[in-house]
């Protein structure tokens, strides 16, 4: 299992709106790439290791997928459009993590 981690770092001036995010912009996702994309989930960042501290990442996005070719061949003819709508919610630059799942 392949898992793509697009993470949103916390920043000075960052913007993010979750609503948009959940509600359309992961949906956007799921309806390009198709069956190939087997589950997403989205985490908000509410806290760093110490209490009370500021979470690194104010959102991270995770798609996961059977094996590599199966994101790139039904992420890539639809990357332009997914990155285009970054900017519906949010200013900061994403930082992507392919990862291979191993529990």
């Amino acid at each position: 299992m392949i898992k793509v981690s697009v993470m949103y770092p916390m920043q000075p001036g960052a913007k993010f709106d979750m609503a948009y995010y959940v509600n359309r912009h992961m949906p956007l996702v799921q309806k390009l790439v198709g069956p190939s994309l087997k589950r997403v989930a989205v985490d908000q960042g509410i806290s760093g290791v110490e209490p009370g501290s500021t979470a690194p990442y104010v959102a991270i996005g995770h798609a996961l997928f059977e094996t590599i070719a199966d994101f790139q061949n039904s992420f890539g003819p639809h990357a332009q459009t997914i990155m285009a709508d970054i900017p519906n919610y949010s200013n900061v630059p994403p930082v992507i993590q392919i990862s291979e799942v191993k529990l």
